[in-house]
């Protein structure tokens, strides 16, 4: 018999951790090669993480809701035949160290998992670490304390450092409970924790000022993990940017006539079935090209201008949640290559097929609230973005026509796109340029292009 350590695989260049969400094989339970053995989600996407190997699961070293780094083991399997995998984990010190410093080592693990379960926090609704957890029950931290430190990890997480940092200034009585400690950010020296304080106390306060009456024939359901992260992504980011809005009337009647005529030799062709989407998508990579002041994001007092165009597609999923898969360098593929991204990511994104990098480093987003037959909306930025436009419903309505003759009234189909941008750094000027821009670039399309 072998022992194979399973890791947690690598999911993305940005990705660097994940959260237990869900252990989908029990200890005991006998598990095939690239079936999956449990369940992780990072801020965004949530995925299952498969045997390489068949065997017998012998050991879990972590447990649900822990934090996991990529590259950690978290699973014992045991194979018939092969070789052991590299002794790097916890189990392999305990078989190579004498048997004192095994049970010595074994007893530290069992005591710091004690005292994480037994002080959890559970009452709050931001995540914390394991570790974080620990360090804060063992300095007799209160659940106020803990949620007033201002983060500097991703999404204003709570690091290691932080919460050292905040307990050394407490013992030397330069804070007090349960005022937050400002940390500065690593990558930009400026007070980048002023978003998050002026944040988090908002949202609580606005939560306390408004009670909610519950009778007895109201249901009460809890939201889901997605749920309440994007619930949270919302509020920060309305509080976060000054968002201001222009909207524009397009006429897309030579795209609907083109699209009619070609979609399906390019389904035939291509193997793809060819939507609106991908054609708007194109027209906004090209403005964004024209216009790289809304390529951009928001570091405290710095602004971040992008090299590359990754436009973010926002997806509602079958559960009623939302996701936004990213299509990175859009700029740079023609129709047919932005007709597959866009559906390739469309598809595993409602089969819950995504990888964590597939949602990151977007510099700009699209929505289509037109497929659920809104004819515009006013849509709430992805922070750190500057900028999201929404795709109207495409209606047939009566227009003026402009010929040589005079004027007309005939029918065309029209669309209107709802551009939101950050007026912290974008001005009307800029904001209705581009989205005007993206209209143009619509309404000039050529009926007799090849796709």
């Amino acid at each position: 018999m072998a022992r194979f350590e399973l890791k947690l695989p690598k999911m993305g260049e940005s990705v660097a951790e994940a959260t237990i969400t869900n252990w989908l094989k029990e200890v005991g339970d006998k598990i095939e090669a690239d079936e999956a053995v449990l369940e992780i989600a990072t801020d965004k996407v949530d995925s299952e993480v498969p045997s390489e190997v068949s065997g017998i699961l012998v050991e879990q070293l972590f447990g649900k809701d822990d934090l996991v780094q990529v590259g950690q083991t978290i699973a014992i399997i045991e194979t018939e035949g092969g070789e052991t995998a590299a002794p790097e984990t916890v189990n392999a010190v305990q078989e190579t160290a004498a048997p004192a410093e095994a049970a010595e080592i074994e007893k530290t693990i069992e005591s710091v998992k004690e005292t994480v379960t037994s002080q959890d926090f559970s009452g709050s609704d931001k995540f914390f670490s394991p570790l974080v957890k620990n360090i804060a029950k063992e300095e007799g931290l209160s659940l106020s304390e803990l949620e007033n430190i201002a983060g500097s990890g991703k999404d204003g997480r709570v690091t290691k450092e932080d919460i050292l940092k905040y307990v050394e200034n407490r013992k030397s009585g330069s804070v007090q409970a349960p005022q937050a400690v400002v940390v500065a950010p690593k990558a930009v020296e400026t007070p980048k924790a002023e978003a998050p304080k002026a944040v988090e106390p908002v949202v609580q306060k606005s939560q306390q000022a408004v009670p909610v009456s519950v009778n007895g024939a109201d249901e009460i359901v809890e939201m889901d993990r997605m749920r309440k992260l994007i619930s949270g992504y919302m509020v920060a980011s309305v509080q976060t940017s000054a968002h201001v809005q222009s909207f524009i009337e397009v006429d897309v009647t030579n795209i609907v006539k083109w699209r009619d005529k070609v979609k399906t030799a390019f389904e035939k062709r291509e193997g793809e079935k060819l939507t609106f989407t991908p054609i708007m998508m194109e027209a906004v990579a090209k403005a964004l090209k024209d216009f790289p002041g809304m390529n951009i994001s928001v570091d405290g007092d710095y602004i971040i201008k992008k090299k590359n165009i990754n436009l973010g597609m926002a997806a509602a999923l079958p559960n009623g949640n939302l996701i936004v898969p990213v299509i990175k360098n859009a700029d740079q593929l023609n129709l047919v290559g932005m007709a597959k991204a866009v559906n390739d990511l469309g598809n595993r994104a409602k089969a819950g097929k995504l990888k964590p990098d597939d949602t990151q480093g977007g510099t700009y987003t699209v929505t289509n609230v037109g497929t659920f037959g809104s004819v515009f909306g006013t849509p709430i930025i992805n922070q750190p973005q500057v900028g999201i436009l929404a795709l109207g419903a495409i209606r047939k309505v009566p227009a003026v026509i402009e010929t040589s003759e005079g004027d007309f009234i005939g029918i065309r189909q029209k669309m209107f796109l709802s551009h939101s941008y950050d007026h912290r750094v974008v001005d009307g000027a800029l904001g209705g340029s581009f989205v005007k821009r993206v209209a143009e670039y619509l309404e000039a399309f050529d009926v007799d292009r090849d796709f």
